[in-house]
């Protein structure tokens, strides 16, 4: 395609080091991934995946033990299942914005990729961030397919992979400042939301264009995308909270559902799951005294939709020549 092309080593600029997690593995060891692992490499491996089950185990283990499970029972039996297919479409749309996001900070680092190649490829990256959780994950397999086949230089990618990352945690807070408005329970002025949002954005802004000005060319074009990414997001909790006939305040719950968001990077679980379900319960019921038995239905809800999601990328697992038509 016209827009795909290698990138020469004259058109490569200084980059520094940093996966739908952050990218907390060393760049120059993922493109190194094809060297025989030793002993001590598989053990660690094998251990870090163990503790991700057992945290993961342990989490949901408390979670369901603080529930009515007959509770979450009526409130599934009642459900409309049409309304949680729009949920899906709903994220579904998130992900294809996620993936021009994504490409935005290519672009900025002179990494000329196709959209189709690009989106191909980041389904394949959620698949193995969601349902892998061993190895180097969606965004280490990204920056090892980029350096290899693009000669770009992996600690570059692994900061726009980054950047990417915190877009999205700065969305997150766009979108919790503009709820606070329905949240009068947290007391919190919303001149005051507003003024530490804009000084934080500034200064985030001003650090990335001081330090890594390779990755602000299309730093607002990305920005804006991923207002659309969370919106979607969390469009498709406020369809599934529809389809369980919720009549109360969804204020709470969605602001609940973006803190759970970002507590779900840390690589402490698979994929989020328990982690997830333990901060989303927790703001419901201790924060906003709220309905615990469904916050733990829409977290997990949530997790069933990313998987479904997810799930397509597994097609380019066994048809990676379909990933390089693209």
């Amino acid at each position: 395609m016209a827009d795909e092309h290698p990138i020469n080593d004259n058109e490569q600029s200084a980059g520094f080091d940093p996966s739908e997690s952050f990218p907390y593995e060393d760049p120059e060891a993922i493109v190194e991934t094809k060297k025989p692992k030793t002993l001590k490499t598989r053990l660690w491996s094998i251990t870090k995946l163990l503790l991700k089950i057992g945290a993961t185990g342990l989490l949901l283990y408390y979670v369901l033990s603080k529930i009515s499970f007959d509770k979450v029972k009526g409130l599934v039996a009642q459900s409309n299942p049409w309304w949680m297919v729009a949920a899906i479409i709903a994220y579904f749309i998130s992900i294809i914005i996620s993936s021009f996001r994504l490409l935005s900070f290519f672009k900025s680092i002179g990494l000329h990729i196709g959209w189709k190649f690009n989106l191909r490829l980041y389904m394949l990256g959620i698949f193995y961030n969601l349902c892998l959780p061993g190895g180097i994950g969606g965004d280490g397999y990204k920056i090892y397919l980029l350096n290899k086949r693009y000669k770009q230089p992996a600690k570059k990618v692994f900061w726009a992979i980054l950047f990417d990352r915190l877009s999205g945690f700065w969305a997150i807070g766009f979108i919790t400042v503009v709820l606070i408005i329905f949240l009068p329970q947290l007391k919190i002025p919303i001149v005051l939301a507003w003024s530490v949002f804009i000084v934080g954005t500034a200064v985030y802004y001003f650090v990335a264009y001081k330090f890594f000005k390779d990755y602000v060319t299309h730093f607002w074009e990305a920005h804006a995308k991923a207002i659309g990414v969370q919106a979607f997001q969390v469009l498709a909790i406020l369809l599934v909270m529809i389809g369980l006939n919720f009549e109360g305040k969804f204020a709470p719950y969605l602001s609940a559902f973006l803190a759970s968001s970002m507590a779900a990077v840390v690589p402490f679980s698979i994929g989020g799951l328990g982690f997830r379900e333990f901060i989303f319960k927790y703001v419901v019921t201790d924060i906003f005294h709220s309905d615990g038995e469904l916050a733990v239905v829409l977290s997990l809800s949530f997790y069933v939709i990313s998987a479904i999601v997810a799930l397509l990328g597994v097609y380019y697992v066994f048809r990676d020549d379909k990933l390089e038509e693209a």
